[in-house]
């Protein structure tokens, strides 16, 4: 493809040289010839001994420098589109390889022209495609990890009770259920992320009171609060704080934050919401007692099957998805989410923009393997 697209542009540079040296020629032949000669008669001397060694002359002059302009043409043609088809022989090649499955090959930038501009956003397509695969990756060794757990305790259950080993007692029984339940709840999980990631084209925003919507969260979640003996309290404002937002998504994050700030907050602690409003943002904080969540912990709190909590097994917990749903939900909106270490204190919320209206986001490119990033209600779960 190179060579024959570099001998096409050469061709079109020869044209254009030999277009000229053609129309140089008939002009001499035509107007410089006949004025030669007029010159010649009107001094009496015979012009066509002249007149002859005028035309051979010029004739051999450009023909001279036709020669010399086509050698230039040629020379400086091949370097110049060697330079420019460089880096596109390379996108070639390297288009190969990504088709094949290798994302790590980049496109050397030597230049900051169109040509320069073409392989930088191909090299941030090439980064881009290596994350997704990345992640639909670890996407599916995370998804295998999950699943192998309760799948393994049924497994040895069912083969204890066809061995004789354990009797079909009802506790026996409890526990397959209780094994099977959690494989179902993975997978609403999973299938909620799913929804959670097409959230940017669903939305249907409307106005809604958030901080009404944190009250009646906050009602639903009573039983848990009272076992736990938590005190909840909540900072807002007297007046209605309206949003736009989509109702239902809005609901799911405000129910994955309430459920992750209970369900890790110690026993007889306090539970502290907060809803702050400027005339741009309304910020959204969830603050209880850190626990064993470490600073470290806090970059990757968002992200899918993450335990800041490492001690804890998964029957405490869920499947490492609900703040990844927060997340991906809170963006769509165009929103941010934030977590927070203070004292001891740990802050997880989310932050909306006011008076604008919801357009989603439409940067939401890796899918479900970018979407399943962190624990069903956890602060590092």
């Amino acid at each position: 493809m190179k060579r024959y697209l570099m001998v096409k542009l050469i061709a079109v540079n020869l044209i254009v040289v030999g277009f000229a040296v053609v129309v140089v020629w008939l002009a001499i032949d035509t107007l410089a010839a006949g004025y030669f000669v007029t010159l010649m008669e009107k001094y009496h001397i015979s012009p066509a001994p002249a007149h002859a060694m005028f035309l051979d002359s010029i004739h051999r002059y450009l023909i001279w420098a036709f020669a010399g302009a086509i050698g230039l043409a040629v020379g400086l043609s091949f370097v110049m589109n060697r330079r420019i088809l460089g880096p596109l022989t390379r996108m070639t090649t390297i288009t190969g390889e990504i088709a094949a499955g290798e994302f790590s090959a980049r496109v050397p930038v030597a230049t900051a022209d169109e040509v320069g501009q073409l392989a930088r956003a191909f090299n941030r397509m090439a980064e881009n495609l290596e994350k997704i695969e990345h992640l639909r990756r670890s996407l599916m060794i995370d998804v295998a990890h999950e699943l192998r757990t309760p799948l393994t305790n049924i497994r040895g259950y069912l083969e204890a009770l066809n061995d004789g080993v354990l009797p079909p007692a009802p506790e026996t029984l409890s526990l397959l259920q209780d094994e099977t339940l959690r494989l179902v709840q993975l997978v609403e999980d999973v299938l909620d992320l799913a929804r959670a990631d097409a959230a940017g084209s669903r939305l249907k925003p409307t106005a809604v009171d958030l901080k009404a919507m944190v009250e009646a969260t906050l009602a639903t979640f009573s039983p848990a609060t009272g076992k736990k003996s938590l005190t909840v309290n909540l900072d807002a404002s007297p007046s209605p704080v309206t949003v736009l937002a989509d109702r239902d998504h809005l609901a799911r994050v405000l129910r994955n934050l309430t459920d992750n700030a209970i369900q890790y907050a110690p026993k007889g602690t306090v539970v502290d919401i907060t809803i702050k409003a400027d005339a741009k943002l309304v910020r959204v904080d969830y603050a209880n007692a850190a626990g064993d969540v470490l600073p470290d912990d806090l970059p990757y709190l968002f992200e899918r099957f993450y335990r800041g909590e490492k001690s804890r097994s998964r029957h405490h917990g869920g499947a490492g998805i609900g703040l990844s749903i927060v997340k991906e939900l809170v963006e769509a909106h165009g929103g941010r989410v934030h977590a927070e270490l203070d004292n001891g204190t740990i802050h997880v919320g989310f932050t909306l923009p006011l008076g604008k209206r919801i357009v989603g986001n439409p940067a939401i490119l890796p899918g479900l393997a970018r979407c399943l990033w962190t624990q069903s209600g956890s602060q590092g779960e």
